[in-house]
């Protein structure tokens, strides 16, 4: 059977030569004990200040992260407008996240990165994101939207979301422990410990978290819960003093794997009424298994005070297999499964129920170099980037058919054959360059860029009959493409406190393997605001309006697409999507003992498609012109207020989100296709024992809300129930 392809040790050991020899962003050698390694895997920097972005710019940073200590970056994202988050799991194991009216199904539509690296398993090839780095351990979360994006794809439309890891600590020796318990057996411990040398630095960090679920399967009790480790170490070597450039050499490894009892079977509506948090019986063997490795190679150098070269080789590895059920009595569970399901709970003596569980197998990687030049002049901030990159997603997967009678124990039947139901392997290449030139002129400042993308990607498929691959597959397509995408934007600084910006940007996305008219997705894209910054006070409005000729909807599992349709990518057309962005943060008697910081994030977005056609694909289906997008609130509010003092702090949050429907539609939302409107409140309360030793408590859910998270499959998803956590850290 052919394996998955490894980079070429050519291409490898020409990108790790140029990493040791010639790379990356850096300062003199006394700027670099403080800032050289997150000035190369970073948005924001000394020499791109957050407050001067041309665009929609947001960092969440450790004192923010450390307010309410989420695990979920779903519930960490919910205070940035312009992100839109759809829960599922509960536990945000899995997150669906978009921006601008991207659709937010597995992250697909938008640029995930850690370190500056893509994320996803297969970006180009299979962009639905089964994997997501922990965001637990991580120090801060970037977000950038808008024209300013130029430098981040392959997805530009939306924008992107950049986590930075923990970094290697400046001091001798520095770390942390922290560690939780809450209800529904959840438990976190996460740890760190590094220090920084004369001229070697490391750090390692540990986080594990687990919980037993907060659902019960019927009949049969059984864990709905997940584990899940995540270790990451780091070594750094810096250049001598005396050293002719002033270099860093970090390396990166990172492990992680996770088990979690999930399912795609949701609950009738009357199931869901009479109890939320429970499981069918039908779903008791549902479990997914995955395994990450990744290895990261950064390399800067200063040249000399105007120009710096910064060089990153990664490889990722990620291997998941979801066993789920996917037929009752040999009906999908996105059509009458579910409910014979639910019948078959109700009357177990009704007879015996046949279950096919579906080992959704799957391997992926993701590689390649990717490498930016820096040139300051008097006026001008030059950027020069390339990156070459590989990914590829290999399907393997079988059915085994399970019996079910009175006592709900599942029995097999019969067991299949590994690479019998779906049996390909998508891949990509792609080359992207990138030019961007930051111009100074007094207090008006251009941002002028572009950015080409050129991609190859193809499906290999053997189809069922062939679980060996031998001879030539049933199907062998590519598609190549190209595509140059400009952007232009502008500031202007009124005084002090105010400055004023505007851009366009042309967005785009690769076609996938599996969009029949081989058709990328474009748009142009433009918003103009402003942003005020006074001390204790700042905000930020824009506008915003994304005009697509055509958008791109990835048929997937998670969207209650049948096994003839998954991986199939549909092609919507002309789509219309406008808002408006808004956040304010204010500290009430900032100078005081006891003050009383409150933020507020709003986001408006109308989307709708702009021309009519019909669609295999479940979310769109018929459309005519004027329906509005599927899984878009029109209205998002985030609200947070606290109280703190030197010893304590209590901080409340809240996050509403409006009515959303579930199928393209216009008009009144028919019940069957609509998830209500909600409003989640979580508290957080802090007690510093000391400098180094902290108390904490939170609830999520305070109020015990009851509410939808999804209705793929054609059945609804519980959001977690009010869960209290309790937690120690101490930092060294």
């Amino acid at each position: 059977m052919p394996q998955p392809k490894t980079l070429s040790l050519s291409l490898l050991s020409t990108a790790l030569l140029t990493a040791l020899s010639a790379p990356a962003f850096a300062q003199k050698a006394n700027d670099i004990e403080t800032i050289a390694p997150i000035e190369q895997i970073s948005i924001f920097g000394k020499k791109n200040p957050l407050n001067t972005v041309p665009g929609s710019a947001h960092l969440i940073d450790e004192a923010d992260l450390d307010a309410f200590k989420y695990s979920d970056i779903m519930r960490t994202l919910a205070s940035v407008p312009g992100v839109y988050i759809q829960e599922e799991d509960g536990y945000g194991l899995r997150p669906n996240i978009g921006m601008r009216g991207t659709g937010q199904n597995r992250t697909e539509k938008i640029t995930i990165m850690e370190d500056g690296v893509l994320a996803a398993p297969a970006p180009y090839a299979s962009p639905a994101a089964y994997y997501f780095p922990t965001s637990g351990r991580m120090e801060s979360v970037e977000i950038l939207k808008g024209s300013s994006t130029v430098k981040y794809g392959p997805r530009t439309t939306g924008g992107v979301i950049n986590l930075i890891s923990r970094q290697i600590p400046e001091e001798d020796l520095a770390g942390k422990l922290d560690i939780a318990a809450g209800q529904d057996g959840f438990g976190k411990l996460h740890a760190y410990a590094g220090g920084q040398g004369e001229r070697v630095g490391g750090v390692v960090d540990i986080y594990r978290y687990q919980a037993d679920g907060f659902r019960d399967i019927n009949g049969v009790g059984g864990d709905t819960g997940f584990k899940k480790n995540d270790a990451m170490a780091k070594i750094s070597i810096r250049s001598a003093k005396d050293a002719k450039f002033d270099q860093v050499l970090e390396v990166k490894l990172k492990y992680s794997d996770e088990t979690s009892n999930e399912t795609y079977m949701g609950l009738t509506d009357a199931d869901f009424a009479a109890n939320p948090y429970s499981r069918y019986s039908a779903s008791q063997k549902d479990v997914m298994d995955t395994e990450h490795t990744q290895i990261q190679i950064n390399h800067i150098i200063d040249f000399s005070n105007s120009l710096t070269l910064g060089t990153t080789v990664y490889h990722n590895d990620f291997k998941r297999n979801w066993y789920k059920t996917s037929k009752v009595n040999g009906e999908s569970i996105s059509g009458d499964g579910t409910q014979k399901a639910a019948d078959f709970d109700k009357d177990p003596t009704s007879g015996d129920l046949e279950v096919d569980v579906k080992a959704n197998n799957r391997t992926y990687i993701s590689q390649g170099i990717q490498t930016e030049l820096n040139w300051y002049l008097d006026n001008h901030d030059l950027s020069f980037g390339a990156r070459y990159h590989e990914d590829e997603m290999d399907r393997y997967q079988w059915v085994d058919t399970y019996s079910m009678s009175s006592d709900q124990v599942m029995i097999m039947t019969e067991a299949g054959v590994p690479g019998t139901d779906s049996n390909r392997v998508d891949s990509a290449e792609a080359l992207a360059l990138y030019v961007q030139d930051k111009i100074q002129l007094g207090d008006f400042n251009v941002t002028a860029g572009v950015r080409y993308e050129d991609v190859t990607t193809s499906r290999i498929d053997w189809g069922k009959t062939n679980p060996g691959r031998d001879g030539e597959p049933n199907k062998d397509i590519s598609n190549s493409f190209s595509a140059w995408l400009p952007s232009l934007s502008a500031t202007y600084q009124i005084n002090n406190q105010w400055l004023v910006l505007a851009g366009v940007q042309k967005g785009f996305a690769p076609a996938a393997p599996g969009n029949a008219d081989r058709q990328e997705e474009e748009s142009w894209n433009y918003e103009a605001g402003a942003r005020y910054n006074a001390g204790a006070l700042t905000s930020e409005a824009i506008f915003f309006y994304s005009d697509y000729s055509n958008m791109h909807g990835d048929c997937s599992a998670s969207k209650g697409c049948d096994d003839d349709s998954i991986g199939n990518q549909y092609n919507g057309g002309e789509v219309d999507v406008k808002g408006l962005e808004f956040s304010l943060a204010y500290n009430f008697n900032n100078e005081g003992d006891i003050h009383f910081p409150v933020k507020l994030a709003y986001t408006y977005t109308s989307a709708e498609f702009a021309n009519s056609f019909e669609s295999d694909f479940d979310p769109w289906g018929r459309v005519e012109e004027g329906y509005k997008l599927p899984y878009l609130p029109e209205n998002m509010l985030f609200a947070s207020a606290g109280v703190k003092a030197d010893s304590w702090e209590l901080t409340l949050a809240a996050r509403y989100t409006d009515e959303v429907r579930t199928v393209a539609g216009q008009g009144e939302i028919a019940q069957e296709n609509l998830i209500e409107a909600k409003t989640i409140v979580d508290l957080s309360g802090r007690y510093f024992i000391s400098e180094a030793q902290e108390m904490y408590l939170t609830a999520e859910n305070l109020f015990d809300k009851e509410y939808v998270t999804t209705k793929i499959h054609g059945s609804n998803f519980a959001g977690k129930p009010m869960t209290v956590t309790v937690g120690y850290s101490y930092k060294f």
